[in-house]
């Protein structure tokens, strides 16, 4: 299984101003995987540690920050000889040992020839408690599920990405069929890697929903054991509610629908630990489109989706037999399951996105995103519907010159919109190809 962030990590490894790298994702994403195979592939040897499973470890971080007394001790624990500038040093499950987080501070300012590499399940939520962090002297990295380029990788269907990429876009209609079938399975499977291994080798749908159902479990048992007592409830009724929300045509989130009467204050505490565990991505609405988008954000006004598409139709019982059923399964949840994948590809691609809705009217774009100065507003089609309604009028208002519409229909270019092919979102170079 290949990543695309392997070749971001190649670039750290090769910045002589590099500092410890911090690598965020939810539980399960494959963390640990990658860091341990880019070591393996790019590194003379690996010293990994984890700090969930190692308690002499953590109580070495907690006496001192001596880096020649820490090394050694990384080295006690993980058996592996630690040679300046030829090994990589893996702090797993960092979020464990807040003293662990502090003392990436002092490798980076007294140990900057050793390469040092962390991860933290749960690293978002630890960071938000007073936690003492090196602010200024680590890398970030964000690693999310497989996008739909990694799922045709892992497939054995390279060819297929290399179209997209020159712009093919006459042989790629001829293989129309083949994206639309591939897509149909991503939807279903998802980019769990552990789901995604198994169905590269087996093809069973009904195992990858088992694998899925397991992931959801082990996630609720985190709410139980990670989360504050007093917010559990909260956090199991909302995560529980955020596929009903997706149903909706208007798929911005109310609190009144989670539970009766409930208002922001009810669930913030909630919905602040689940962001911050990685398990949900937050979409805030824009008042207007102006650069930089970040400056006209509505705090008040989002949408919320969960990691994985394939995740989400496990959380609502999405039936493995649908996958074999034309355009069904586009239509599950009102084009939410569509809206959930093109967030993904987005997200992906290191893009921020936002939505816009009018004041006055039920005009809405589904997302926004910024791309070197260029706003580009995205409205997304489950099936081929090209009415694009409200992507014109916002045209129109804000002098966009360039609007994307995605959808299963194939490609085509008008004055002001291009149609992109649902299969083709995250592949296409928004710089470059309109």
């Amino acid at each position: 299984m290949k990543r695309n962030l392997e070749m971001r990590l190649l670039s750290w490894k090769n910045n002589e101003n590099r500092k410890p790298l911090l690598i965020q994702g939810a539980r399960q994403v494959g963390k640990t995987w990658l860091m341990k195979t880019f070591g393996n592939e790019y590194f003379k040897s690996v010293a990994y540690v984890n700090l969930e499973t190692n308690k002499e470890l953590k109580e070495a971080f907690e006496q001192n920050f001596d880096i020649e007394r820490l090394l050694l001790a990384i080295q006690i624990t993980s058996g592996v000889k630690v040679e300046k500038g030829k090994t990589l040093l893996i702090i797993d499950e960092i979020q464990e040992s807040p003293f662990a987080i502090t003392s990436l501070k002092y490798f980076q300012e007294n140990a900057p020839g050793y390469f040092v590499m962390a991860a933290g399940s749960l690293l978002g939520v630890v960071l938000h408690q007073q936690v003492s962090f090196p602010v200024g002297k680590v890398d970030f990295l964000n690693l999310y599920p497989l996008d739909f380029e990694e799922f045709l990788v892992a497939k054995g269907e390279g060819a297929l990405i290399s179209l997209i990429q020159k712009n093919d876009w006459e042989l790629i209609n001829t293989f129309k069929s083949k994206y639309i079938g591939l897509l149909k399975e991503y939807y279903f499977v998802g980019g769990m890697p552990e789901a995604v291994a198994l169905y590269v080798q087996n093809e069973d749908l009904s195992e990858v929903r088992n694998i899925q159902k397991r992931i959801l479990e082990a996630y609720q048992q985190d709410f139980s054991k990670h989360a504050p007592i007093s917010i559990v409830p909260r956090i199991r009724t909302l995560w529980n509610a955020i596929p009903s929300q997706l149903a909706k045509e208007n798929r911005k989130f109310i609190y009144g629908q989670v539970k009766q009467g409930a208002r922001a204050k009810d669930f913030e505490l909630a919905l602040a630990w689940l962001y911050d565990s990685g398990l949900i991505h937050r979409v805030n609405r824009v008042s207007k489109s102006g650069i930089p988008l970040k400056a006209y954000e509505d705090f008040n006004s989002f949408k919320l989706f969960i990691l994985d598409v394939g995740l989400l139709g496990a959380l609502t019982d999405l039936d493995a037999k649908t996958i074999l059923e034309g355009n069904f399964l586009f239509e599950e949840f009102k084009g939410a399951l569509t809206e959930q994948y093109v967030l993904q590809q987005l997200l992906a691609k290191n893009m921020v996105p936002y939505y816009w809705s009018a004041e006055k009217s039920a005009g809405e774009i589904d997302f926004l995103v910024q791309v070197n100065g260029q706003i580009y507003p995205i409205e997304v089609k489950a099936e081929e519907n090209l009415k694009a309604k409200s992507l014109k009028v916002f045209a129109e208002k804000y002098k966009i010159p360039i609007a994307i519409r995605t959808s299963m229909s194939g490609y085509r270019r008008e004055d002001w919109l291009v149609n992109i092919p649902l299969f083709a979102i995250g592949l296409v170079d928004f710089e470059n190809s309109f």
